[in-house]
């Protein structure tokens, strides 16, 4: 089996993260922070570990930590607990129904949003023409899960912090791809996923929370503090974690952390090679209708002449290559490449692939092409 569907999930979890996994099941599925037994608190130290990983990795010192089932989640947090009637937020077409769905609700109760049409290169000058008195937040992906296109958070981030204003990154196809800063992307808001390129489990992602912000809980129930109060803890993280957190899946978080810590340079330089050779193998291809740009990275988008997508994605699974077809949950970059209809081919690749893969995914789509 070829996998490119990256993007998604990250098929192959190194060797250590594996061991932890197993060392947890076996000795640390005690309940954190609700017990005042030793295994319990063996289980809570460790969380806090992670915490500090995740805030080491990501240059986030003076930032909170709060853990989500996935990114998803992340920036729902963010969004619904951040935002109020009468504020203005900006975005681009490029975001994840993550981002849009939660913001459409939010403009029922009085919440305004722009979102920015242009190319995800040009959106740092957009967001400084659309900033006005009641502009409380903008929201950009750092790299596009659709068409692969970084965006210039650094850049933005300097003008939301200039202009008084907070900037949410989703970080769900970048995070463990690439060093990301926070510190040096102003970044006041990071939502991450564990399960893509950090290399964890399902089940586990994040939002980094600048200290200072508040946010509204999404649940309210046990913390393991405060107890005695009906009212939900404004604490960070605690208040913004109700019930029992995943505990195994942070763990696994952890070990992917420690793998990229010691790999994060060789995995990069990898998947630079790698993008750049698949840029240009699938741009060569004259029967392709190719939407990503020279400045993708790991993600690539297009259709084969006017084949709908599903279709070549079948034909690419029957000769056992795993790729991502339709719309990738995210409309508006689709009608803006004009692709809402029939959706696009998505290939995505991390570090475990190589060139012998990438030409075999070539010479099957002249196949299909050919058909």
């Amino acid at each position: 089996m070829i996998y490119f569907d990256n993007s998604a999930t990250s098929l192959i979890k190194p060797d250590n993260v594996k061991f932890e996994v197993m060392n947890a099941v076996n000795n640390l599925t005690a309940n954190p922070g609700r017990s005042g037994h030793s295994k319990s608190m063996q289980v809570a130290e460790k969380i806090f570990e992670v915490r500090e990983k995740v805030k080491d990795f990501f240059n986030a010192k003076d930032y909170e930590v709060v853990f989500t089932k996935n990114c998803t989640e992340a920036l729902n947090l963010a969004i619904f607990g951040f935002l109020n009637s009468g504020d203005h937020v900006i975005t681009t077409c490029y975001e994840h129904n993550s981002v849009l769905r939660p913001l459409e609700r939010l403009k029922q109760n009085g919440v305004e949003v722009t979102i920015l049409d242009c190319d995800l290169g040009e959106v740092s000058y957009y967001i400084e023409k659309e900033i006005k008195s009641n502009t409380k937040l903008v929201i950009t992906t750092a790299v596009s899960n659709v068409t692969g296109e970084s965006c210039d958070i650094i850049s933005i981030g300097q003008i939301c912090k200039k202009r008084g204003v907070k900037y949410l990154v989703d970080g769900a196809q970048s995070s463990g791809h690439k060093k990301i800063d926070l510190e040096m992307c102003n970044a006041d808001m990071y939502a991450f996923a564990g399960h893509k390129g950090l290399l964890a489990l399902t089940g586990i992602g994040g939002l980094i929370v600048k200290n200072g912000i508040n946010l509204k809980p999404l649940l309210c129930g046990g913390t393991g503090s405060m107890s005695e109060s009906l009212t939900q803890p404004k604490d960070i993280p605690e208040g913004l974690e109700a019930g029992t957190v995943s505990t195994i899946s942070i763990i696994s978080l952890g070990a992917g952390i420690d793998y990229l810590n010691k790999n994060l340079e060789k995995i990069k330089n990898e998947e630079e090679k790698l993008s750049i050779y698949m840029y240009n193998s699938l741009k060569s291809l004259n029967f392709l209708k190719f939407y990503s740009k020279n400045n993708s990275e790991n993600v690539f988008c297009f259709n084969v002449n006017n084949l709908d997508s599903s279709f070549v994605a079948d034909k690419l699974n029957e000769k056992e290559i795993c790729v991502r077809s339709g719309l990738h949950c995210a409309p508006l970059i689709h009608k803006k490449l004009g692709t809402l209809d029939f959706g696009a081919v998505r290939v995505s690749l991390d570090f475990h692939n190589t060139k012998q893969q990438i030409n075999f995914l070539v010479e099957t789509l002249k196949e299909i092409a050919s058909l």
